[in-house]
């Protein structure tokens, strides 16, 4: 008998889940426990992954200005990528106008936005003072920067450091193999984690944003299936659909857990096996982009705002709309990459540009939902950019050879 494969499990746990969900209603919150298994055991290997993967992928760049060749084309692209997406979402919200007759009388609580300390104590917030603490609150900004400068420091150190290399390629080697056990769980996991959800909430709450829902699942498809697709095929010559074929089990993933961050284990392991990218490459690109990549977030925070003031029937300026892009650019990047993120990142856009908070109350009913497909977004972007740096450093270390 042919065994089926990771796939499609997915696909029959996806499906099963929704109709379990629709038949069973808020009773089929039974199977919870199981979401939450597959989410705590994704968590356990969060952070030595993240960190063993990313020390090793920093420090078998070999040199300093490999590493900063590779992450100055990681940022570029993943910075004009969620540009892009901004774009996407400011001009669907324009085009669709979802805010437009929407009942905007509500009495859920709005969230408050955390206090940041402005732009230079976020900086100086992302430098660790004691990284055992930040390795044991799972602080994965902290965490990557201590990696990557103990990766520059066995980079520098050189041979006297192979020990200390040795390490922790072994730890990611085992947190590797720790990583493919986990994912045999995953249809379990996803049917625990989208049964309850669509139990609780149904088509009830749906139904009066179903507008909001549609343009923002609109505009991530849009995005992930023109931008990513040309994206890879011009500069990481593959196919497109090779690409989504490949990256589907961690889409699938992000879009049932709405966790960048806790898809990034299935990340990995996608794009090295089925897309050809390498350890060195996966390692240092991924965790980066699942700290700073948030296109599907940038596009959503765009069409939130757009749909507040539409919602309100406030015009906004040029110079708001573009306040606006800036911010879902450059704030994307300080979103954590767990559920209900968005949300929370909502408040500061609004705020820049002086649109109702109470708005974020009407978003919270169906935000769940919107942040599946943004999420699924998130990581797709992601594996974009790995692959067409991997791309890239193959071409650039091939004309090295030739030219040498």
């Amino acid at each position: 008998m042919r065994k089926v494969g990771l796939l499609p499990q997915i696909l029959i746990a996806f499906v099963l889940a929704i109709f379990a969900g629709i038949i069973f209603g808020p009773s089929i919150d039974v199977v919870q426990p199981l979401g939450d298994l597959f989410l705590r055991l994704i968590k356990f290997i969060i952070v030595p992954l993240v960190a063993s993967s990313l020390i090793v992928g920093v420090a078998s760049t070999g040199n300093l200005k490999t590493l900063g060749r590779i992450g100055g084309k990681t940022i570029i692209y993943y910075l004009t990528t969620t540009l892009i997406a901004v774009s996407i979402g400011i001009m669907a919200a324009l085009l669709f106008s979802p805010g437009t007759g929407v009942d905007i009388s509500t009495t859920s609580v709005v969230p408050e936005a955390n206090d940041t300390g402005g732009f230079i104590n976020v900086l100086l917030n992302i430098i660790p003072t004691n990284p055992i603490a930040s390795l044991s609150s799972g602080n994965i900004l902290q965490i990557i920067f201590f990696s990557i400068f103990l990766g520059l420091g066995i980079t520098i150190v050189g041979e006297k450091a192979e020990p200390v290399y040795k390490f922790f390629d072994g730890l990611a080697e085992v947190m590797y193999k720790i990583t493919w056990i986990i994912m045999k769980l995953i249809p379990i996991g996803i049917f625990g984690l989208l049964a309850p959800i669509i139990g609780e909430y149904g088509l009830s709450v749906l139904l009066p944003l179903i507008k909001l829902v549609s343009v923002v699942a609109f505009a991530c498809i849009l995005h992930a299936l023109v931008t990513y697709s040309i994206g890879v095929k011009m500069l990481g010559k593959i196919n497109p659909v090779q690409f989504f074929r490949g990256i589907a089990p961690a889409t699938l993933v992000a879009f049932s857990t709405q966790s960048s961050s806790g898809t990034l284990p299935v990340t990995i392991k996608c794009t090295e096996d089925n897309l050809g990218v390498s350890k060195k490459i996966s390692s240092f690109v991924l965790p980066l982009g699942a700290t700073i990549n948030m296109d599907g977030t940038s596009l959503y925070l765009s069409i939130a705002a757009l749909f507040t003031a539409q919602a309100y029937g406030v015009e906004l300026t040029v110079g708001q709309i573009m306040m606006i892009v800036l911010i879902a650019t450059l704030g994307s990047i300080g979103a954590a990459g767990v559920p209900g993120a968005g949300l929370i990142m909502l408040v500061l856009v609004l705020t820049a540009v002086n649109l109702p908070l109470e708005a974020i109350a009407l978003i919270a009913g169906v935000d769940r939902f919107m942040d599946m497909f943004r999420t699924a977004v998130n990581i797709t972007g992601d594996a974009s950019g790995a692959v067409i740096i991997n791309q890239s450093e193959t071409k650039f270390n091939k004309n090295s050879l030739e030219s040498s």
